[in-house]
Protein backbone atom coordinates (compact mmCIF):
# COMPACT_ATOMS: atom_id res chain seq x y z
CA UNK A 1 0.00 0.00 0.00
CA UNK A 2 1.40 3.19 -0.90
CA UNK A 3 1.76 5.53 2.48
CA UNK A 4 -1.08 8.02 3.44
CA UNK A 5 0.16 11.79 2.68
CA UNK A 6 -2.53 12.75 5.72
CA UNK A 7 -0.91 13.86 8.57
CA UNK A 8 -2.16 13.48 11.96
CA UNK A 9 -3.13 16.85 13.09
CA UNK A 10 -0.81 17.85 15.97
CA UNK A 11 -2.19 19.57 19.47
CA UNK A 12 -0.21 22.45 20.24
CA UNK A 13 0.53 20.83 23.71
CA UNK A 14 1.43 17.41 22.34
CA UNK A 15 4.99 18.85 21.49
CA UNK A 16 5.83 19.91 24.80
CA UNK A 17 5.70 23.61 24.12
CA UNK A 18 3.05 25.94 25.27
CA UNK A 19 2.07 27.29 21.67
CA UNK A 20 -0.98 29.40 21.78
CA UNK A 21 -3.02 29.29 18.51
CA UNK A 22 -5.65 31.63 17.04
CA UNK A 23 -8.81 30.12 18.80
CA UNK A 24 -7.40 28.09 21.20
CA UNK A 25 -5.69 27.78 25.10
CA UNK A 26 -2.78 26.57 26.10
CA UNK A 27 -3.26 23.32 27.91
CA UNK A 28 -1.03 24.13 31.07
CA UNK A 29 -2.80 28.07 31.31
CA UNK A 30 -3.81 28.72 35.22
CA UNK A 31 -5.71 31.02 36.27
CA UNK A 32 -3.27 32.99 37.62
CA UNK A 33 -1.77 33.53 33.46
CA UNK A 34 -5.55 34.50 32.98
CA UNK A 35 -6.09 36.88 35.51
CA UNK A 36 -2.62 38.85 34.28
CA UNK A 37 -3.83 38.46 30.90
CA UNK A 38 -6.53 41.07 31.93
CA UNK A 39 -4.90 43.01 34.23
CA UNK A 40 -2.67 44.07 31.33
CA UNK A 41 -5.58 44.35 28.36
CA UNK A 42 -6.81 46.62 31.29
CA UNK A 43 -3.92 48.68 31.49
CA UNK A 44 -3.27 49.16 27.92
CA UNK A 45 -7.58 49.54 27.35
CA UNK A 46 -7.01 52.61 29.63
CA UNK A 47 -3.63 54.00 28.75
CA UNK A 48 -5.55 54.01 25.14
CA UNK A 49 -8.36 56.14 26.12
CA UNK A 50 -6.07 58.33 28.23
CA UNK A 51 -3.60 58.99 25.17
CA UNK A 52 -6.81 59.23 22.64
CA UNK A 53 -8.50 62.01 25.14
CA UNK A 54 -5.57 64.03 25.98
CA UNK A 55 -5.48 64.46 22.07
CA UNK A 56 -8.77 65.52 21.46
CA UNK A 57 -8.25 68.20 24.14
CA UNK A 58 -5.68 69.67 22.82
CA UNK A 59 -7.07 69.50 18.98
CA UNK A 60 -10.12 71.07 20.71
CA UNK A 61 -7.64 73.63 22.39
CA UNK A 62 -5.93 74.26 19.14
CA UNK A 63 -9.32 74.73 17.29
CA UNK A 64 -10.12 77.81 20.46
CA UNK A 65 -7.02 79.21 19.85
CA UNK A 66 -6.33 78.34 23.25
CA UNK A 67 -3.24 75.88 23.47
CA UNK A 68 -0.87 76.27 26.13
CA UNK A 69 2.37 74.50 25.88
CA UNK A 70 3.85 71.56 28.01
CA UNK A 71 2.28 68.21 28.41
CA UNK A 72 -0.80 67.16 27.38
CA UNK A 73 -3.60 67.78 30.10
CA UNK A 74 -5.66 64.25 31.18
CA UNK A 75 -9.10 63.74 30.69
CA UNK A 76 -11.77 65.61 32.86
CA UNK A 77 -13.04 63.23 35.56
CA UNK A 78 -16.41 62.78 35.02
CA UNK A 79 -19.03 64.73 36.83
CA UNK A 80 -19.71 64.17 40.17
CA UNK A 81 -23.54 63.51 41.75
CA UNK A 82 -25.00 67.04 41.45
CA UNK A 83 -24.25 68.48 45.04
CA UNK A 84 -24.32 72.13 46.66
CA UNK A 85 -22.81 73.58 49.68
CA UNK A 86 -25.18 76.86 51.08
CA UNK A 87 -23.24 79.61 50.45
CA UNK A 88 -23.58 82.89 52.52
CA UNK A 89 -23.80 84.74 49.36
CA UNK A 90 -26.77 82.97 48.32
CA UNK A 91 -28.67 85.66 50.73
CA UNK A 92 -29.73 86.08 54.76
CA UNK A 93 -33.02 84.35 54.65
CA UNK A 94 -33.61 80.67 54.63
CA UNK A 95 -36.45 78.68 53.48
CA UNK A 96 -37.91 75.50 55.86
CA UNK A 97 -39.80 73.12 53.37
CA UNK A 98 -42.46 71.57 55.66
CA UNK A 99 -43.66 68.38 54.11
CA UNK A 100 -46.92 66.78 55.50
CA UNK A 101 -46.63 63.20 55.09
CA UNK A 102 -48.31 59.12 55.88
CA UNK A 103 -46.65 56.52 54.13
CA UNK A 104 -46.03 57.85 50.64
CA UNK A 105 -42.49 56.91 50.47
CA UNK A 106 -42.11 56.51 46.92
CA UNK A 107 -43.52 60.17 46.30
CA UNK A 108 -40.43 60.81 49.21
CA UNK A 109 -37.84 59.23 47.31
CA UNK A 110 -38.82 61.67 44.21
CA UNK A 111 -39.80 64.54 46.25
CA UNK A 112 -36.45 65.34 48.60
CA UNK A 113 -34.10 64.98 45.88
CA UNK A 114 -35.90 66.83 43.30
CA UNK A 115 -36.35 69.78 45.48
CA UNK A 116 -32.89 70.37 46.84
CA UNK A 117 -31.40 70.15 43.64
CA UNK A 118 -34.32 72.89 42.78
CA UNK A 119 -33.93 75.30 45.43
CA UNK A 120 -30.02 74.86 45.02
CA UNK A 121 -30.07 75.81 41.52
CA UNK A 122 -31.92 78.76 42.57
CA UNK A 123 -29.70 79.59 45.15
CA UNK A 124 -32.20 79.56 47.65
CA UNK A 125 -30.72 77.89 51.65
CA UNK A 126 -33.20 75.60 52.67
CA UNK A 127 -33.91 72.57 54.96
CA UNK A 128 -36.49 70.23 54.34
CA UNK A 129 -38.62 68.84 56.85
CA UNK A 130 -40.51 65.70 56.50
CA UNK A 131 -43.96 65.43 59.03
CA UNK A 132 -44.39 61.94 59.47
CA UNK A 133 -47.73 61.46 61.13
CA UNK A 134 -47.07 58.11 63.44
CA UNK A 135 -50.15 58.37 65.74
CA UNK A 136 -53.45 55.85 64.97
CA UNK A 137 -55.65 59.05 64.14
CA UNK A 138 -56.50 60.05 60.63
CA UNK A 139 -54.78 62.58 58.33
CA UNK A 140 -54.29 66.03 59.56
CA UNK A 141 -52.17 67.61 57.44
CA UNK A 142 -52.56 71.23 58.75
CA UNK A 143 -51.58 70.23 62.31
CA UNK A 144 -48.50 68.33 61.11
CA UNK A 145 -47.44 71.98 59.39
CA UNK A 146 -48.31 73.30 62.76
CA UNK A 147 -45.62 71.05 64.34
CA UNK A 148 -43.48 71.63 61.49
CA UNK A 149 -43.37 75.49 62.29
CA UNK A 150 -42.86 75.15 65.99
CA UNK A 151 -40.24 72.02 65.21
CA UNK A 152 -38.17 73.89 62.69
CA UNK A 153 -34.91 75.11 63.06
CA UNK A 154 -34.50 79.21 64.33
CA UNK A 155 -32.19 79.49 61.46
CA UNK A 156 -35.17 79.51 58.75
CA UNK A 157 -37.08 82.55 58.86
CA UNK A 158 -39.78 81.13 56.32
CA UNK A 159 -41.65 78.35 55.79
CA UNK A 160 -42.98 76.34 52.27
CA UNK A 161 -46.17 74.21 53.30
CA UNK A 162 -45.62 72.19 50.57
CA UNK A 163 -47.50 68.81 49.44
CA UNK A 164 -45.12 65.51 48.59
CA UNK A 165 -46.44 64.92 45.21
CA UNK A 166 -46.34 68.29 43.96
CA UNK A 167 -42.39 69.10 41.76
CA UNK A 168 -41.95 71.98 40.57
CA UNK A 169 -40.73 72.43 37.10
CA UNK A 170 -40.33 75.80 35.92
CA UNK A 171 -37.19 77.48 37.33
CA UNK A 172 -38.62 80.71 36.84
CA UNK A 173 -41.07 80.08 40.19
CA UNK A 174 -40.15 82.16 42.87
CA UNK A 175 -38.91 79.98 46.19
CA UNK A 176 -37.41 83.68 47.46
CA UNK A 177 -38.34 85.08 50.95
CA UNK A 178 -42.39 86.64 51.17
CA UNK A 179 -41.50 89.68 52.84
CA UNK A 180 -44.63 91.79 51.72
CA UNK A 181 -47.44 88.61 52.05
CA UNK A 182 -48.19 84.97 51.78
CA UNK A 183 -46.98 84.26 48.24
CA UNK A 184 -49.11 81.24 46.84
CA UNK A 185 -46.61 79.47 44.28
CA UNK A 186 -48.90 76.28 43.06
CA UNK A 187 -51.75 79.51 42.21
CA UNK A 188 -55.11 78.34 40.61
CA UNK A 189 -53.87 79.15 37.15
CA UNK A 190 -50.71 76.92 37.18
CA UNK A 191 -51.89 73.75 39.17
CA UNK A 192 -52.63 70.64 37.34
CA UNK A 193 -56.11 69.92 39.47
CA UNK A 194 -57.24 73.28 41.39
CA UNK A 195 -58.28 76.35 39.69
CA UNK A 196 -60.98 77.61 42.03
CA UNK A 197 -59.89 81.47 43.00
CA UNK A 198 -59.69 80.90 46.78
CA UNK A 199 -57.18 78.13 46.59
CA UNK A 200 -54.29 78.32 48.68
CA UNK A 201 -53.17 74.73 48.83
CA UNK A 202 -50.06 72.86 47.08
CA UNK A 203 -47.06 74.90 47.97
CA UNK A 204 -47.36 78.16 49.90
CA UNK A 205 -44.16 80.04 51.65
CA UNK A 206 -45.05 82.56 54.20
CA UNK A 207 -42.92 84.47 56.72
CA UNK A 208 -42.41 82.70 60.02
CA UNK A 209 -43.73 86.32 61.34
CA UNK A 210 -47.07 85.95 59.10
CA UNK A 211 -47.43 82.47 59.78
CA UNK A 212 -47.84 82.59 63.81
CA UNK A 213 -49.77 86.67 64.25
CA UNK A 214 -52.65 85.98 67.08
CA UNK A 215 -54.96 88.20 67.75
CA UNK A 216 -54.42 90.49 70.78
CA UNK A 217 -54.41 88.83 74.56
CA UNK A 218 -53.95 85.29 72.45
CA UNK A 219 -51.20 83.38 73.33
CA UNK A 220 -48.69 82.81 70.37
CA UNK A 221 -47.20 79.58 71.22
CA UNK A 222 -48.32 77.01 73.24
CA UNK A 223 -47.80 77.36 77.03
CA UNK A 224 -44.83 75.85 78.71
CA UNK A 225 -47.01 74.77 81.08
CA UNK A 226 -48.91 71.72 78.92
CA UNK A 227 -48.64 68.59 79.56
CA UNK A 228 -46.42 65.79 77.99
CA UNK A 229 -48.30 66.39 74.86
CA UNK A 230 -46.76 70.01 74.83
CA UNK A 231 -44.40 71.43 72.14
CA UNK A 232 -41.67 72.26 74.56
CA UNK A 233 -39.00 71.07 72.00
CA UNK A 234 -40.34 73.25 69.30
CA UNK A 235 -41.38 76.01 71.44
CA UNK A 236 -37.70 76.86 72.57
CA UNK A 237 -36.45 77.03 68.59
CA UNK A 238 -39.43 79.46 67.76
CA UNK A 239 -38.84 81.91 70.61
CA UNK A 240 -35.46 83.10 69.29
CA UNK A 241 -35.77 86.16 67.51
CA UNK A 242 -36.72 86.58 63.69
CA UNK A 243 -35.19 88.29 61.10
CA UNK A 244 -36.32 91.98 59.84
CA UNK A 245 -39.21 92.21 58.14
CA UNK A 246 -41.21 94.54 56.20
CA UNK A 247 -44.30 95.14 58.51
CA UNK A 248 -47.88 95.59 57.26
CA UNK A 249 -49.64 98.55 57.61
CA UNK A 250 -52.37 98.35 60.43
CA UNK A 251 -56.03 98.39 58.97
CA UNK A 252 -59.40 98.36 61.01
CA UNK A 253 -59.62 94.88 59.26
CA UNK A 254 -56.86 93.81 60.85
CA UNK A 255 -57.26 95.06 64.25
CA UNK A 256 -60.72 93.72 64.74
CA UNK A 257 -60.30 90.14 63.41
CA UNK A 258 -58.47 87.92 64.19
CA UNK A 259 -54.94 86.81 62.75
CA UNK A 260 -53.29 84.17 61.40
CA UNK A 261 -52.23 81.42 64.62
CA UNK A 262 -50.92 79.26 62.31
CA UNK A 263 -53.68 76.80 60.43
CA UNK A 264 -56.64 75.27 62.89
CA UNK A 265 -55.84 71.73 64.01
CA UNK A 266 -59.60 70.69 63.35
CA UNK A 267 -59.49 69.25 60.19
CA UNK A 268 -58.93 65.17 60.24
CA UNK A 269 -59.15 63.91 56.82
CA UNK A 270 -58.22 65.16 53.71
CA UNK A 271 -59.22 69.29 52.58
CA UNK A 272 -60.69 71.97 53.85
CA UNK A 273 -57.59 73.26 55.73
CA UNK A 274 -56.24 75.30 53.35
CA UNK A 275 -60.12 76.78 52.39
CA UNK A 276 -60.16 78.00 56.32
CA UNK A 277 -56.40 79.12 56.11
CA UNK A 278 -57.42 81.26 53.58
CA UNK A 279 -59.77 82.95 55.55
CA UNK A 280 -57.04 83.37 58.01
CA UNK A 281 -54.72 85.04 56.07
CA UNK A 282 -57.59 87.52 54.92
CA UNK A 283 -58.62 88.02 58.41
CA UNK A 284 -55.11 88.81 59.38
CA UNK A 285 -54.94 91.93 57.06
CA UNK A 286 -52.68 89.83 54.70
CA UNK A 287 -52.34 90.12 50.74
CA UNK A 288 -52.05 87.21 48.88
CA UNK A 289 -49.58 87.05 46.26
CA UNK A 290 -49.08 84.56 42.93
CA UNK A 291 -46.43 84.06 40.20
CA UNK A 292 -47.25 86.36 36.81
CA UNK A 293 -45.40 85.45 33.82
CA UNK A 294 -44.99 82.15 34.50
CA UNK A 295 -46.09 80.68 30.68
CA UNK A 296 -45.86 76.94 31.07
CA UNK A 297 -49.62 76.57 32.71
CA UNK A 298 -50.99 73.57 34.14
CA UNK A 299 -47.77 71.97 32.69
CA UNK A 300 -45.73 73.96 35.55
CA UNK A 301 -45.86 71.14 37.99
CA UNK A 302 -45.57 67.35 37.98
CA UNK A 303 -48.55 65.73 39.97
CA UNK A 304 -47.03 62.56 41.27
CA UNK A 305 -50.26 61.07 43.19
CA UNK A 306 -52.12 58.15 41.98
CA UNK A 307 -55.31 58.08 42.73
CA UNK A 308 -55.95 54.43 42.05
CA UNK A 309 -53.02 53.41 44.13
CA UNK A 310 -53.59 56.23 46.72
CA UNK A 311 -57.11 56.60 47.89
CA UNK A 312 -57.71 59.98 49.99
CA UNK A 313 -59.55 59.76 53.40
CA UNK A 314 -62.32 61.94 51.90
CA UNK A 315 -65.00 60.60 54.48
CA UNK A 316 -66.98 62.96 56.75
CA UNK A 317 -68.36 61.96 59.93
CA UNK A 318 -71.12 63.00 62.14
CA UNK A 319 -70.64 66.93 62.32
CA UNK A 320 -68.09 67.54 60.33
CA UNK A 321 -69.87 67.58 57.42
CA UNK A 322 -71.05 71.03 58.77
CA UNK A 323 -67.94 71.79 60.79
CA UNK A 324 -65.62 71.60 57.43
CA UNK A 325 -66.90 75.40 56.84
CA UNK A 326 -66.76 77.17 59.76
CA UNK A 327 -63.67 79.37 60.85
CA UNK A 328 -61.78 78.07 63.88
CA UNK A 329 -61.61 81.11 65.80
CA UNK A 330 -59.73 79.80 68.86
CA UNK A 331 -57.57 76.69 67.91
CA UNK A 332 -54.43 76.84 66.04
CA UNK A 333 -50.66 77.12 67.03
CA UNK A 334 -51.81 78.44 70.18
CA UNK A 335 -53.78 74.92 71.21
CA UNK A 336 -51.36 72.85 69.25
CA UNK A 337 -50.78 69.38 71.37
CA UNK A 338 -48.21 66.93 70.00
CA UNK A 339 -45.12 65.01 70.84
CA UNK A 340 -42.20 64.23 68.31
CA UNK A 341 -41.39 60.51 68.87
CA UNK A 342 -38.29 60.84 67.09
CA UNK A 343 -35.61 63.49 64.90
CA UNK A 344 -34.00 61.12 62.13
CA UNK A 345 -31.43 62.96 60.09
CA UNK A 346 -31.46 61.08 56.07
CA UNK A 347 -29.87 61.26 53.37
CA UNK A 348 -32.08 61.13 50.08
CA UNK A 349 -30.39 60.38 46.91
CA UNK A 350 -27.57 62.56 48.43
CA UNK A 351 -29.82 65.05 49.53
CA UNK A 352 -30.41 66.08 53.30
CA UNK A 353 -33.43 66.01 55.37
CA UNK A 354 -34.98 65.83 58.86
CA UNK A 355 -37.96 63.28 59.74
CA UNK A 356 -39.94 63.77 62.74
CA UNK A 357 -42.06 60.95 63.62
CA UNK A 358 -45.28 63.14 65.40
CA UNK A 359 -48.23 61.56 67.38
CA UNK A 360 -50.83 64.11 67.26
CA UNK A 361 -53.53 64.61 70.16
CA UNK A 362 -56.62 64.87 69.59
CA UNK A 363 -59.81 65.80 72.03
CA UNK A 364 -62.47 63.19 70.74
CA UNK A 365 -65.31 65.72 72.56
CA UNK A 366 -64.37 68.83 70.48
CA UNK A 367 -63.73 66.52 66.96
CA UNK A 368 -64.92 63.01 67.38
CA UNK A 369 -64.39 62.66 63.69
CA UNK A 370 -60.31 62.40 63.88
CA UNK A 371 -61.28 58.62 64.22
CA UNK A 372 -63.58 56.48 61.75
CA UNK A 373 -64.60 54.65 64.73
Amino acid sequence: MFPSRRKAAQLPWEDGRSRLLPGSLPRKCSVFHLFVACLLLGFLSLLWLQLSCSGDMARAAREQGQETPGPPRACPPEPLPEHWEEDPSWGPHRLAVLVPFRERFEELLVFVPHMHRFLSRKKIPHHIYVLNQVDHFRFNRAALINVGFLESSNSTDYIAMHDVDLLPLNEELDYGFPEAGPFHVASPELHPLYHYKTYVGGILLLSKQHYQLVRPGQPALPSRERPWWGALAGEAAVLGPYRETQKQPETAERSRNEQCNGMSNRFWGWGREDDEFYRRIRGAGLQLFRPSGITTGYKTFRHLHDPAWRKRDQKRIAAQKQEQFKVDREGGLSTMKYHVDSRTALSVGGAPCTVLNIMLYCDKAATPWCTFG
